[in-house]
């Protein structure tokens, strides 16, 4: 029988019957019984077993426990026994320290003046060396052999270390000095001839030579030299080409740019540090060219006109950002093997010589944008062509503002946005005053200023449909306006927005040096990217331009006032637009009612004076020049029918930004400010009805005849009021209320009415009052 299932962790009784019970059932399931009396035999025979053998390991157990406490008293004996022995050790050692302390520091001193015995050995096999190697040294240049040669002075100079305190020691560094000169010379003519020919083998020795004698700075001259001179002969063979100066510049260039490629691969195999060597060789050939690049940039411009100067120049410029990005791709991936130092030298050498340029450049972009914009027609013979040339005029102005931008961009990398801004200013100002001009010459070719006698009436409304022509261009000059200023903030932002550092502060008088030094500290500081004209050229325009930027980033490029007077200029040319719009339609009215005072009829009394008194009013018939301006007037809505039905939106946009003149009485319900067609009509009535008022005041008498006829010439004009949907103003009100009034109520009825007034008509009348 199997027993060990006793021994698992999961061990269940029950399981273990069942299984050994089923095993029986199965095979013999009549002996049940007689199985489970035998199994209980085993278990009790097993029992047994275990008992057993608990009890003998408990027996030796017992036997074997003390001899363990012997052998563990005996450990505890040694242990005792070897502490003592270390405290005598201990001991022993401090009394012999104590013994021997003298005797050692006797050994020390006999140590130290066998150091120094050793030294002055040394030091006079060196002066022995160095008066040897002198007597030697002049065999030895005879022999033409640099490296041997080089290997002779590297020992005198060894021995001169050693020779610091002789009293000589200054003369033998002068005398080695010159043999360091002479061997620089020998050398010389093999050095350019090796660096002339990239001798790549001849290289490495001179530069191990030189290393040894401490002179590399002088062999990196003739490295410098050898490669300066090819190049700058370059530049003078292009100078005299037929090329243009851009074109120059361009192959100039890419021949600095091959170079740099080649000659940090030749140097890498050579000297300990290529890219500073190489960098430092493109610092000094920029340098020395001759002519220089800023002379050559000095020439160029002169040469050029004046519309051509600022072009001229971005073209130029354009040879050396892109000379200058192509530098950068090169050195990137190494910069952190770069001198910085050097490579922010290099960008200066690079652009430096258009700083002065892009200091001016407000000045050439406003010269430049002046001559584009007087290029632009706006005056022509017809009214109709001026009309459509202002109109084409407004994609021109945007346009060349455009242009502007990309400008401002490309040269200054966007630093001259003050000075832009400056040039915009200027733009807009001469387009504005043009634009003014060209509204007064149409003025006049309509003769709105003039007041033909005479009381022919004859509609015209071309003045007028080309006046609303206008107004939509004004809003499209609006529209256009604000969102090219938009335009503006969100690209300079974007561009030199970079410049603009965390922790600068309008209030704070160090912003600008808090963010240059927080961008010296930056780990990944790149010299290409950090060169600013702008910071060292004029401190004061980039105190205001990180002002704006930061008013910008602030309040949103949604709310920049960058455009701020130009916009002003442009409503202020709206409202002209507005009014030459206004007198077009005016100006009919206004003939008309200019005849009023002086119609001989308001003071003749002829001889149906008598009879016409007794007729009752509405017998009268309005006089010609009353109905002529209530024909006009409501014909009026027809030509204003564009306002509301015409989906224009420059139209809509300049027609809520401009003002009319003679605008509602105070008190009077506004519905019409909700209606741009509306708001003209009422305009105009009011214009005429204050008009007429006018004229009426100025008529000298008024017979009883004429009293009626001028109340019937009023209410006709009242009734046409009506049907606009007008109401007749206060003052023509009360003037019609006067004339109605009989003589012997005039006195009474005064009382109401203002006493200037009242007083006026009883003159007219002949009325006591």
């Amino acid at each position: 029988m199997d027993f060990s299932k006793f021994l698992d962790d999961d061990f269940d009784v029950k399981d273990w019957v069942n299984g050994v019970f089923k095993t029986v059932q199965k095979d013999a399931p009549g002996k049940v019984d007689g199985h489970a009396a035998t199994l209980v035999m085993k278990l009790q025979l097993f029992i047994q077993e275990v008992n057993n053998a608990i009890e003998e390991s408990s027996h030796q157990a017992l036997q074997n426990m003390p001899r363990v406490l012997r052998d563990v008293e005996a450990l505890k004996q040694e242990a005792s026994f070897l502490k003592e022995q270390m405290v005598l050790v201990k001991e022993d050692i401090r009394k012999f320290e104590q013994d021997t302390v003298q005797s050692m520091q006797v050994l020390v001193e006999i140590d130290q003046v066998k150091s120094r015995m050793q030294d002055a050995a040394e030091a006079l096999q060196e002066a022995d060396k160095w008066s040897t190697l002198s007597a030697d040294i002049e065999e030895t240049f005879k022999t033409q052999d640099v490296v041997v040669i080089s290997s002779k002075l590297t020992s005198m100079q060894s021995s001169l270390a050693m020779l610091v305190d002789t009293p000589d020691y200054s003369e033998k560094c002068v005398h080695l000095e010159a043999l360091k000169n002479r061997l620089e010379a020998m050398a010389s003519p093999q050095i350019v001839a090796t660096f002339n020919s990239q001798t790549l083998e001849q290289a490495k020795v001179f530069v191990k030579v030189f290393m040894e004698i401490d002179r590399m700075p002088q062999l990196l001259t003739y490295y410098y030299k050898c490669h300066k001179g090819q190049l700058v002969t370059v530049w003078q063979d292009l100078c005299q080409s037929e090329l243009s100066l851009d074109r120059q510049l361009t192959e100039f260039y890419d021949t600095l740019l091959a170079t740099w490629h080649s000659q940090l691969q030749w140097s890498s195999q050579v000297f300990k540090n290529p890219y500073e060597i190489v960098t430092v060789l493109l610092i000094q050939t920029l340098g020395a060219m001759v002519p220089s690049i800023p002379v050559c940039l000095s020439t160029g411009m002169e040469r050029a006109g004046q519309e051509a100067k600022l072009l001229t120049l971005l073209d130029l410029y354009e040879t050396a950002a892109h000379f200058a990005k192509g530098l950068e791709a090169a050195m990137l991936p190494h910069l952190g093997e770069s001198n910085l130092l050097k490579v922010g030298e290099l960008v200066t050498a690079v652009y430096g010589s258009y700083r002065p340029y892009q200091l001016q450049y407000g000045e050439l972009e406003e010269s430049h944008l002046l001559i584009q914009i007087s290029a632009v027609p706006l005056e022509r013979g017809e009214v109709m062509d001026c009309v459509q040339e202002l109109s084409h005029s407004v994609n021109k102005l945007f346009s060349l503002a455009t242009a502007a931008v990309d400008r401002c961009i490309k040269l200054t990398d966007g630093l001259g946005v003050c000075g832009l801004l400056k040039a915009l200013k200027a733009l807009f100002t001469k387009y504005v005053s043009d634009f003014a001009g060209t509204l007064q010459s149409i003025r006049k070719k309509c003769k709105l200023e003039d007041m033909p006698n005479g009381s022919l009436f004859q509609e015209d409304w071309t003045a007028f449909q080309n006046s609303v022509r206008i107004i939509a261009t004004c809003g499209e000059l609006l529209r256009q306006c604000g969102a090219y200023e938009q335009q503006l903030a969100n690209r300079f932002l974007l561009t030199a927005g970079r410049y603009l550092s965390d922790s600068y502060s309008p209030s704070s008088l160090t912003g600008i040096q808090e963010a240059s030094a927080t961008d010296r500290r930056s780990s990944t500081r790149n010299p290409w990217q950090e060169y600013n004209y702008l910071l060292k050229g004029n401190a004061a325009e980039y105190a205001s331009l990180m002002e704006m930027l930061y008013n910008l980033k602030e309040k949103g490029t949604g709310n920049s006032s960058l455009l701020a007077e130009p916009r002003s200029a442009l409503t202020r040319l709206n409202q002209q637009a507005h009014q030459l719009a206004f007198d077009s339609v005016f100006l009919r009215i206004k003939q008309q009612l200019v005849l009023v005072s002086k119609l001989e009829s308001w003071s003749s009394s002829g001889s149906g004076e008598t009879l016409t008194e007794a007729l009752p009013t509405f017998s009268l018939s309005p006089l010609e020049y009353i109905t002529n301006i209530g024909q006009y007037i409501m014909s009026l809505p027809l030509h204003l029918e564009p306002f509301v039905t015409q989906e224009d939106s420059a139209l809509e946009l300049a027609l809520h930004a401009g003002k009319l003149p003679f605008p509602p009485e105070q008190g009077d319900d506004l519905p019409e400010l909700d209606n741009i067609a509306d708001y003209w009509l009422g305009s105009v009535a009011r214009a005429t009805m204050q008009t007429y008022c006018d004229v009426i005041l100025q008529i000298p008498e008024l017979t009883p005849h004429s009293t009626k006829q001028l109340a019937t010439d009023i209410d006709y004009l009242s009734n046409v009021m009506d049907a606009l949907g007008l109401q007749p103003s206060r003052m023509l009100q009360q003037i019609v209320t006067l004339l109605k009034t009989k003589p012997e109520d005039y006195r009474q009825t005064a009382k109401t009415l203002p006493r200037r007034l009242a007083s006026t008509f009883a003159a007219m009348r002949r009325l006591d009052y």
